[in-house]
């Protein structure tokens, strides 16, 4: 059995202006499929690393150390927004990206990392799509690319983050095998994510809310 995520976790008719006034509830991504299955690795993809968020923002002590596969890399087209508050959102949430994909590298569905930087909903959505991954003994391998992300930090800790993700070049590979499921490029190789963050008392923009729509006009080349 195929263990790609589903066409859609939750049916949205979403833009990315109506995203950013998200309040409402939404959850990972929850089974298998390329993209947020994508096994989180070096940022060595990335066409413009010294512009990542995730070197603006200093290190904050206790943060879980992210170890992945060299097979898969990520393209973040995540630029300085200038704004100190957007880009520790941004930092934050590349993390949590990271995390769940060492969680599903390393077949854990309750890894710390990833809980360390999601709560509530999220993580509860998160803990069922790698379940998803272990129960199918697969991980993903190739190139992952996000993009078009838009920020909407507020005075009171919370934040909207709404992004588009690039599955096309990343794949399924089933564990036992070592085969990987190579599949075609579709509409719905594009995904609009919109997530609620907020800021937790060790200084890290915790994700609470996540809610996606595979296929969205929004992210289409």
């Amino acid at each position: 059995m195929n263990p790609r995520r589903p066409t859609l976790l939750a049916a949205l008719t979403l833009t990315a202006t109506a995203a950013l006034t998200l309040s409402a509830c939404g959850s990972d991504d929850d089974s298998p499929a390329k993209g947020e299955d994508k096994i989180a690795g070096a940022d060595t993809g990335s066409s413009t690393p010294s512009a990542s968020p995730s070197e603006t923002v200093p290190d904050q002590g206790e943060r879980p150390e992210i170890a992945l596969p060299a097979d898969v890399t990520y393209k973040f087209e995540w630029g300085k927004t200038g704004d100190a508050v957007k880009d520790a959102v941004l930092h934050d949430a590349e993390q949590r990206i990271r995390a769940v994909d060492m969680a599903i590298a390393e077949q854990d569905p309750l890894h710390k990392a990833y809980r360390f930087y999601s709560e509530g909903e999220a993580a509860a959505g998160s803990e069922k799509y790698i379940r998803d991954f272990v129960d199918h003994k697969a991980r993903t391998t190739g190139v992952t690319r996000y993009y078009d992300e838009s920020v909407n930090a507020k005075d009171d800790g919370t934040a909207a983050l709404v992004y588009c993700e690039d599955q096309s070049k990343s794949f399924n590979k089933f564990l036992k095998t070592g085969k990987t499921d190579v599949t075609p490029v579709t509409k719905d190789s594009y995904v609009l994510y919109a997530s609620t963050l907020r800021k937790n008392d060790k200084g890290v923009w915790v994700t609470e809310r996540l809610v996606s729509e595979r296929g969205n006009a929004k992210c289409q080349p």
